[in-house]
């Protein structure tokens, strides 16, 4: 794949977008349940103003003392006041009152002395919803003196106007302050956040073409953020990665080279052994007494190829699974070593009708490895037994010296062996990495005085 390549996300689903579209959403949202109670606030504080025209318009009717006011004053009082009744109340004093003819019907009242604060909510939400279109009756104290209770009858309709004038300014103000404070937002995180992503991802890219290209490798900032942690790691594991990859190129080369020599070594090894086998025939003192030592140490080194190969060529991923009788496979590990010297003992609990699920030629491998490395260490009894009566879990036990402490750290590592027990350091690391190719694990258990390995295999 080209760099020009890469995918890029359209402009609707960019991070960036996505952030600015939020940022505002969030913002209009804080203003919706900032609105309700600024709304009902607005309706109340008009109320109040009312009351106090209203109060104001008494007023006159105190200046007249007994004289009666002429129609014409009353409906200029009454326009002042905007209402279509006015009734003052005050302790000790007779009750004052301007009225039109033929008011309307009152279609709702409201005491503005037992608000309370959802109650002015659902009252302002309710002008809203009627759209102006009733008769209040409007009872509350003067804003001009608390002793005097105004009862005032007016239209609804100018306050809806009004309300709707305060909405449509509160709309555009949080408009505008979303806008700006989604602005500033996105260019904030666009720079701290968005751009550095966005440069991490395309030298992700670009590495992934070429990861042994030194100068693909990212260059991390000097932040101390998550970002500049984050950048610092990746470039590290570039690093790394590119350090590996040279290394399993040399080691691939210098594995194929191994191969073909081990293969041709393989050959003469088998030549030589044909001739350690004549020699074994030969009645001479001296040849009886070298060719035991010389057979054996042919042995070990045909058996070194062989391992050597079949672990550098192998494909153990590649499962044949099927069910089978492990009781019946673990005799057969049993009976290729029943001839070993000096005599030992090999039994094993396994019920006759338990079935294990896996690659039966591979799982005879893991127990004849374990098997004969137990035996190969100086073990004379070898018990295999499963944990629980379960076919998941079993345990190999055997009274050998057990496993040095230097060694069981890198115990199924390939080519680690005891200095003297003549192994060739690969029957661990095969048996690990079948056991492991089965999704299951082995570990080597302690407590035990000989080595105690336990084996899980997991059934689907």
């Amino acid at each position: 794949m080209q760099r020009n390549d890469l995918k890029r996300p359209p402009l609707w689903k960019s991070l960036s977008v996505r952030l600015l579209v939020l940022t505002v959403f969030f913002v209009m949202l804080v203003e919706v349940f900032v609105y309700a109670p600024s709304v009902a606030r607005y309706r109340l504080v008009y109320l109040q103003d009312k009351l106090a025209n209203a109060h104001l318009a008494t007023v006159a009717l105190e200046a007249a003392g007994k004289r009666e006011l002429t129609p014409m004053l009353q409906r200029r009082l009454l326009d002042h006041a905007r209402a279509y009744i006015v009734l003052r109340r005050e302790k000790g004093q007779p009750k004052r009152a301007i009225m039109r003819r033929m008011p309307p019907p009152i279609d709702r009242i409201y005491d503005i002395r037992k608000t309370s604060f959802f109650g002015l909510i659902f009252d302002a939400l309710e002008t809203m919803v009627f759209g102006g279109s009733r008769t209040l009756r409007i009872i509350g104290p003067s804003p001009a003196d608390p002793n005097v209770t105004m009862d005032i009858v007016l239209s609804e309709r100018p306050l809806y106007e009004e309300m709707v004038a305060y909405s449509w300014r509160i709309l555009l103000l949080s408009v505008f302050i979303s806008l700006v404070t989604a602005a500033l937002v996105y260019a904030s995180l666009h720079f701290l956040i968005v751009r550095p992503i966005k440069s991490l991802t395309e030298n992700m890219v670009s590495f992934r073409e070429e990861p042994e290209d030194a100068t693909r490798m990212l260059s991390p900032s000097h932040r101390q953020d998550e970002l500049g942690v984050a950048q610092r790691e990746y470039a590290q594991m570039q690093n790394d990665l590119r350090v590996s990859l040279r290394q399993k190129e040399r080691l691939a080369i210098l594995g194929g080279a191994v191969t073909r020599i081990n293969h041709d070594l393989r050959n003469m090894l088998s030549s030589a052994q044909l001739v350690s086998d004549r020699l074994t025939t030969v009645e001479d003192p001296e040849v009886k007494k070298v060719a035991p030592r010389l057979v054996r140490a042919i042995d070990r080194a045909v058996k070194l190829c062989t391992q050597t190969l079949d672990y550098s060529g192998r494909d153990i991923d590649a499962l044949d699974r099927v069910g089978f009788p492990l009781a019946e496979l673990i005799d057969e590990v049993f009976a290729d070593e029943a001839d070993a010297t000096p005599p030992v003992t090999l039994a094993h609990h396994i019920p006759l009708d338990m079935t294990l699920n896996a690659d039966r030629a591979q799982i005879y491998r893991v127990f004849a490895n374990l098997t004969h490395n137990a035996l190969q260490a100086g073990a004379t009894t070898v018990t295999i037994t499963p944990v629980g009566g379960s076919v998941e879990v079993i345990d190999v036990v055997d009274n050998g010296p057990g496993v040095p402490a230097e060694l069981r750290t890198d115990l199924f590592d390939a080519f680690k062996k005891a200095p003297s027990n003549g192994g060739t350091g690969l029957g661990l690391a095969i048996t690990r990495e079948i056991v492991d190719a089965h999704g299951g694990a082995i570990q080597l258990m302690n407590g035990s005085a000989g080595a105690h390995f336990r084996i899980t295999l997991p059934q689907a």
